[in-house]
Parts: structure tokens; sequence; C-alpha cells
């Protein structure tokens, strides 16, 4: 390095320290003060010396939370960031920062606020699957301001405490320009998501926002309802596992006929009921842009769909439909006959674990031939029997994009497989067949062989 010195220092040549920073964010631009640039400008006047594009390109300082002193306090921090990213096996690429599951520490959140102020063009910063950090939010949010640019958040689990929650929600008027949060697996957001959301204002730019397992409650979830309204860019919307938001649910659905641009909706073991289906099927018709809807693991929802699934029929872009372990009954089976064979566009169906399809299916799965979209089929641990099993077998053969078949702890199969190899037998796509604890018989193993 003093060689370098030398050699420059003998060309009547100085060229600028390249950051870290530049390496991984080569638009974050380095912008010296008034002092430092008219002093550069004299300097070069005097040596005759014209610079190259390259040098103009990283001739600027970055601002900093703090002023630096000098070139030497620069080069220190940035040495000591880089060290930092090189500890915990990461790099700060294209505007991104990801230390998710890194087992950040006390201390090493301290480093990342020394590190936030040296990435003003940051875009992404995701700290999810950090459980030694709860409590130490507030630190990391005080430099919002500085990252102000900021399009992702990734929190999840976290253990953010209520301290946490409640300095999120006063730096996310800091980051305009946040399009994504996830806040998943943190149970101190239930109760308290007014506090982080509150300041949302209408217009947000916000797509995505994900509160998996969070603990709502139900006036969470009417809280979500109202604040939906405001979220015109919403694509993506996942409040699973929170089993308290179904009383809330009229208040949600509501919301949801003002997010005409979602297209993944999850509400996976949300303690959602019979009258649910009825109150969602209201808001199908405003969302024409769903792709991909999942109401699966809420077993109080079976009958439900008896008299309450017309709106999902108007769903033509729906690509994905998760309705495994939804205690779907007779009924429900054959509403749906009526509406899934209509999903032109759809590419994933999941029924499996609804037992009492077994005896009842027989015509929706001989209509799911009008589905030539279809990639993967989940029918696993529905208790089929002889006559549904051989509608299946018959309409697999009009299915000619399947790739993933599972068909596993369906016992009827046993000495049958044959029938299924024999239209399978011409598909170019299927890469997964799963027949797990079917009670299959040598026969069988010897088709399959």
């Amino acid at each position: 390095m003093s060689q370098r010195r030398k050699k420059n220092s003998s060309d009547g040549e100085t060229k600028p320290r390249t950051s870290f920073v530049n390496k991984f964010f080569r638009s974050s631009k380095l912008r010296p003060t008034k002092a430092e640039s008219r002093k550069k400008s004299n300097d070069l006047e005097a040596a005759d010396f014209q610079p190259s594009d390259d040098a103009q390109k990283t001739e600027n300082i970055l601002d900093t939370a703090k002023p630096l002193t000098s070139e030497m306090e620069l080069g220190s921090r940035m040495e000591k960031n880089e060290q930092f990213l090189q500890k915990l096996g990461r790099k700060a690429v294209n505007k991104c920062l990801d230390l998710n599951n890194c087992g950040l520490t006390t201390a090493d959140v301290r480093e990342v606020v020394a590190l936030l102020p040296l990435l003003p063009d940051l875009e992404k910063l995701d700290i999810s699957w950090n459980d030694l950090i709860g409590g130490t939010l507030h630190s990391v949010t005080q430099q919002m301001h500085l990252v102000s640019k900021l399009k992702i958040l990734r929190l999840g689990s976290c253990r953010l405490t209520t301290d946490d929650v409640r300095a999120l929600g006063e730096a996310l008027e800091a980051i305009p320009e946040l399009e994504e949060l996830n806040l998943s697996w943190n149970s101190k957001v239930g109760g308290n998501l007014p506090l982080i959301l509150q300041k949302f204002q209408e217009g947000s730019k916000i797509q995505t926002l994900e509160l998996v397992d969070c603990d709502l409650t139900s006036e969470d979830g009417a809280f979500v309802g109202q604040l939906l309204p405001m979220m015109q860019n919403l694509e993506v919307l996942d409040l699973s596992i929170n089993r308290n938001i179904g009383g809330s649910l009229n208040s949600i659905a509501q919301g949801l006929k003002s997010t005409s641009n979602l297209k993944v909706l999850k509400l996976h073991s949300c303690g959602l009921s019979q009258k649910s289906v009825r109150i969602l099927d209201a808001a199908f018709r405003y969302l024409c842009e769903l792709r991909k809807l999942d109401l699966s693991c809420n077993k109080e929802l079976g009958g439900g769909f008896e008299d309450a699934s017309a709106q999902l029929a108007m769903l033509e872009h729906l690509e994905v439909l998760d309705l495994h372990q939804c205690s779907l009954t007779v009924d429900d089976v054959m509403s749906l006959t009526q509406v899934i064979p209509l999903l032109s566009s759809l590419q994933e169906l999941d029924l499996s674990a609804n037992k009492k399809m077994g005896g009842s299916s027989e015509n929706l799965l001989s209509r799911l031939r009008f589905l030539p979209a279809l990639k993967s089929l989940l029918i696993n641990n529905c208790a089929l029997q002889s006559e549904t099993f051989t509608a299946l077998a018959e309409a697999s053969a009009h299915l000619p994009a399947l790739e993933v078949f599972d068909l596993s702890w369906n016992k009827c199969i046993g000495g049958n497989l044959k029938l299924l190899l024999e239209t399978l037998k011409f598909s170019e796509s299927l890469q997964v067949l799963r027949l797990s604890s079917c009670s299959l018989v040598t026969e069988d193993v010897a088709v399959l062989v």
C-alpha cells in the first residue's frame, strides 16, 4: 500500500480510494464536502491532471450519520464494516443487505447500525431469523431516515418486543418507498398492529404484507380491514396462522374489495368457519387479478362451499387453489364440481386430507380433464374409492402439463396401479409421482419397475 502511494505521488496523481460500499453498491455515489472538493480541484489543476471517467465515478465521498474527519477514519470504518460482513459470510450486493439467519447478537446489531449510514441507496434489508436481536430494533430504526430508498424490509422471527414494534411504527414514515414488509413469526405484533401500520397513508406503495403467525387479535384483523383501502398497490397479503382473525373476517373482506391488484391471498389456518366462505365469496368478484388462494387447514370451513362458491368461478386468472385439510363435505364437493373445472388457468390444486371426498368426488375428478394447464395435483389422504380412482386415472390422460401427482395414503390404489400408469405412460411432463402408504402389492411394484 505504501509503495503504491509513493508511486502515485511521484506521478503527481491522487487516485481516490474505492470503498467496499462502492464495490457492492455501484450506484451509491461518494460525496465530498465542499472544502474537500475545492482542495481536490486545486490540486488537480496544479498537477495539470485530467481525471479518467472511472476516477470521476468513484470521486465522491458518501455522507454518513456523523461527518468523517479524515480519509483515514473513512477507510477504517469501511474496513471494519467489510470485516463484519465477512465474519457473517455475507456481502452487500446490488443495493441488498441480506443478514437473515446469521445468528446476529446485540453487538452485531451495533455493527449493522454503523453500516447503514454508508448505504444511502439500500433497497433491501433482511435480518429475519435472528432470534437474539429482540429488544434492539430501536437502534436500527433510528437510522431508517438514512436509508429512505428502502423498498424491502424483512424482520421475520426476530422476537420483536413491544418496544421494537412501537419503534418500527415510528420509523416506517421515514421510508416512503417501502414495497414489502414481512413481520411474520413475531408474536408481539399481535395486539399491537395499529402501532406499526397506523402511519400508512392512502396511496401507500406497499405491495407485499406478510404477518404469518403473529398472534393477531380480532381487533388487529378489523384494523387490517380498515387499512386495506389505503393499500391500492397491494399484491400479496399473507395472514396465515392467526387463528383469532376469523371473527373479524367481515372487516377484512370489506377491505379486500378495494385491493383490485391483489394477486396472492393466504388465509391458511385462520380460524375460518362455514360463514367465512360466504363472506369471502362476496369479495372475490373484486379480485380479478388473484393468482393464488390458500384457505387450507381451516377445519371448520367444511360445509361452507355448499351455497357460496359462485364467485370463485369468476377468478379466471387463478393459478393456485389450496383447500387441503378443510373438512370438505359431500355437498362441498358437489358445489366445487361446478366451479373448479371453470378455472382454466389453474396450475396447482391441493385437495388433500379431505377424507369425505373419497366416495363423492367421482364427477369432480373426472372433470379435471378441463384443466389442461394443471401442473400439480395433490389428492393424498382423501380416502379414494375404486370408482373415484378410476375417474381420476382416466382424467389424468388429459393433463399434458402435469408435473407433480400425489396420491399417497389412498389404499384403493393397491392392486390397481396399472390403470393409472397406463394413462400416464405418454406423459412427457410428469416428474414426481408419490404413492406412499398406498397398500401396493407385488404386481404394482412390478409395473413400476
